[in-house]
Formats: structure tokens, C-alpha cells, sequence
């Protein structure tokens, strides 16, 4: 079988050499490209799409979120897996919105991102277990402080246009400057109405409004 090509985004030179070398130590997998900012990677990746893409989220101008939600209608035989130091629920979901496949803390050993690379190259989505708990924990949080199902959907139809329209981005995992240039709106105004669609879905994060929104 041919090696999986796995492109690398990351701004750190040291990690980003050391995931190169990880990848090339393995007969099954094969570095397709390094870049080390968002904005390198979505000029350069869409020539030669990687099956694999390992994304960083904190990187220097746009983060790894925006960049997977812009690159993964581009490229839909990618796989996206984040690797992250972030482990907060409201970007946990935010990535996986986005488009993401996977979501593995740093730092990760060599064993793990290889089985994790298999892994999700062939359909899975590796989440390391205290990501899993953590998102599961948040799910209990939300179901433990929801409203019966009938209120659930009178929640959301007292939705207006507008706020639909900015629950949908959310979901899709944009930052509130990208859904503020989208709408035509000021970011504070993008905010305000954030705030109103938490109050009127009983949630009190990006990810709970996410989630309920997904029905999860």
C-alpha cells in the first residue's frame, strides 16, 4: 500500500521538524508538506491535497479552526485530526464544527499519532479520552440543565432571522469577526445576539448552543 500523505501545520519549527520525522520514521505514512501558518497552508495544500491534514490551533493571523473551516469544503478526501494544547469544551467544539475529524492534545508520542493518522484516514475519529470525557461531561452538564423537549423546540422557535442565521455560523465553527464580515454587522452586534440565542436556548457556551443546536 502506498503511504498515507499527511501535510503538517505548525507554527513551532522545533515541533513541526519533530512531527516531519515521525512521519517519515513510519513506512506507512509520508510528510506531504509543512507549513507554519494558516495562511501558508491554505495557499499551498489545496495544489497537493494531503489524505491527512495535522492542524495546530494556535497559530500566528488566522488559527487553525478558521483555516480548517475554509479549507474542508476545498478539500473534502482530507481528513483533518487537530493537535492542540487547548483543552476548553468551547473550542473542542468550535474544531469539530469546523470540520475537524479528530482532536488529540499535545504533546502526543509518536505511537499515538500514527495509530491516530490510521485511524482517522480510515474513517474513525481519534479524540484523546480526556477530550472524550470532557465533551461527554459537557453533553451531561447541558442535559442535567435543559428544559423537557417540548420547551427544547419552542426554545428554538423563538429564534429570530437573524439569530438563526448566526447560530448556523456558529455551528459551522466562524470566529465572531468572520460571522460580524459575513452578516454585514459590527462584531459587538454579533455578540449581543450571541448572548440572546444563549438566553434563549438555556446554554451558557458556544458548545452547548452548538450542541443543541446538532441535537446532541
Amino acid at each position: 500500500m502506498k503511504p498515507i500523505p499527511v501535510a503538517i501545520v505548525e507554527d513551532d519549527a522545533r515541533v513541526r521538524e519533530s512531527l516531519a520525522e515521525i512521519l517519515a520514521g513510519d513506512a506507512g505514512c509520508c510528510c506531504a508538506g509543512a507549513y507554519a501558518s494558516a495562511e501558508e497552508a491554505f495557499e499551498e495544500m489545496p495544489r497537493k491535497p494531503p489524505h491527512v491534514a495535522l492542524m495546530d490551533i494556535n497559530l500566528p493571523g488566522m488559527d487553525g479552526v478558521t483555516l480548517v473551516h475554509k479549507l474542508a469544503p476545498m478539500l473534502p478526501q482530507t481528513q483533518f485530526l487537530m493537535l492542540s494544547v487547548l483543552s476548553d469544551a468551547d473550542t473542542i467544539f468550535r474544531a469539530l464544527a469546523a470540520g475537524a475529524h479528530g482532536y488529540l492534545l499535545k504533546p502526543v508520542r509518536a505511537r499515538q499519532l500514527l495509530e491516530a493518522v490510521r485511524d482517522v484516514y480510515g474513517g474513525g475519529s481519534p479524540i484523546t479520552s480526556s477530550i472524550a470525557r470532557k465533551i461527554v461531561h459537557s453533553f451531561r452538564q447541558s442535559e442535567a440543565t435543559s428544559v423537557p423537549e417540548n420547551a427544547a423546540r419552542d426554545d428554538s422557535a423563538a429564534l429570530g432571522p437573524r439569530e438563526r442565521e448566526i447560530l448556523d455560523l456558529l455551528t459551522r465553527g466562524l470566529a465572531y469577526k468572520e460571522i460580524a464580515d459575513t452578516l454585514a454587522i459590527s462584531r459587538n452586534t454579533v455578540m449581543t445576539l450571541v448572548q440572546r440565542i444563549y438566553q434563549k436556548l438555556h446554554v451558557h457556551s458556544r458548545g452547548e448552543a452548538v450542541a443543541k443546536f446538532l441535537g446532541l
